[in-house]
């Protein structure tokens, strides 16, 4: 087949508006249903579509909306299933919005690393972005170059511009609370990183939670995240006479805490009670099923980009908004043995 044989080339906004006798600004007007445009003008642009197959393109509905619809993600915080569960809830409420996402992550970046992720969303014409960072660096580098409407997750709220979060302090408070609650007195956290926010709010819920029971705040050692770093504390976990409890800060790590348990020839929760946090759907098959909280991802994907459409429309609100977690009781917590 030589050049001129090849299937003609898809229609352009200005085709239909030639073949219609209409400016384009009129064809965008259209094909973006907007109002002020007679009844006769519209059917003729119409049925120019019809006649050509235009299909918009996002540029082309951007003429006279000034609208991309389009959106940034940009993960930085790894594979696991909180980020990752961010990011699928993000995209399905932007869908529900008409809006596309073009979507960023990295593992471990640098500040320069998201800045240059920022700025490429940027030159593409992105409307907002919603950055969902384990680096609290990283979230105040971005504000600073941030060209368009900015939505973080943050639960300690202090990060500028629109910080949205599940509410990790409370969390950790329903998880050591149950925990008293059942008669524990000896009660250990296995945290996340030190340079994690969310990690930090939940020492700070754990912390919280003994102080107001007057028990003593011991056993406080950080993790990794990973089952191996549960496994490693676990390994060295010393357990007091009577039994003792673990809160733990994500499940795959209470998971290696049960598993170094078991290896030692401990009974869960016989002798030692364990608390979770995600509740990702492998727990309720753990070894005992895990007792754990649960993150509602779907509610603060929905409300990530509320708040981002509200920043784009009107500029928003800085008051912090906090999804509220829940505690799934299984079978991995019981009260102390006399």
């Amino acid at each position: 087949m030589n050049d001129r044989e090849q299937a003609p080339r898809a229609a352009t906004i200005f085709d239909v508006a030639r073949l219609a006798g209409v400016s384009h600004q009129t064809v965008s007007r259209v094909v973006n249903d907007l109002p002020n445009v007679r009844p006769a003008t519209r059917e003729r642009v119409e049925q120019a579509i019809r006649q050509l197959r235009y299909a918009p393109s996002p540029a082309a509905r951007a003429l006279v909306t000034k609208r991309s619809r389009l959106v940034g993600l940009v993960v930085t915080a790894g594979a696991d299933y909180g980020p990752s569960s961010i990011a699928l809830h993000v995209n399905e409420a932007a869908r529900e919005e008409r809006y596309s996402v073009l979507t960023i992550t990295m593992l471990r970046p640098s500040v320069p690393d998201v800045r240059q992720a920022m700025e490429s969303l940027i030159r593409q014409n992105v409307e907002g972005i919603v950055l969902v960072a384990a680096d609290r660096a990283v979230v105040q580098a971005s504000y600073e170059i941030a060209a368009v409407p900015l939505v973080t997750v943050d639960p300690t709220g202090t990060a500028p511009g629109e910080p949205v979060a599940i509410d990790q302090y409370a969390g950790a408070r329903l998880a050591t609370e149950h925990l008293l609650g059942l008669g524990h007195r000896a009660v250990a956290h296995l945290a996340g990183p030190e340079d994690s926010p969310d990690a930090l709010e939940r020492v700070r819920g754990w912390r919280d939670a003994l102080a107001e029971a007057g028990v003593p705040a011991r056993g406080l050692v950080h993790g990794d995240w990973s089952p191996g770093s549960g496994y490693a504390f676990g390994r060295d976990l010393a357990v007091a006479p009577g039994g003792t409890a673990v809160f733990v800060a994500n499940d795959p790590m209470a998971l290696g805490v049960m598993h170094a348990l078991d290896d030692r020839g401990l009974d869960v929760p016989g002798d030692v009670s364990v608390v979770g946090f995600d509740d990702v759907p492998e727990a309720a098959h753990y070894h005992p099923p895990l007792t754990t909280v649960r993150q509602d991802f779907e509610a603060l994907g929905a409300l990530l980009m509320r708040r981002l459409f509200a920043a784009i429309e009107s500029g928003g609100t800085s008051v912090p908004s906090l999804v509220a977690p829940s505690l799934v009781v299984r079978e991995s917590t019981a009260p102390p043995r006399p």
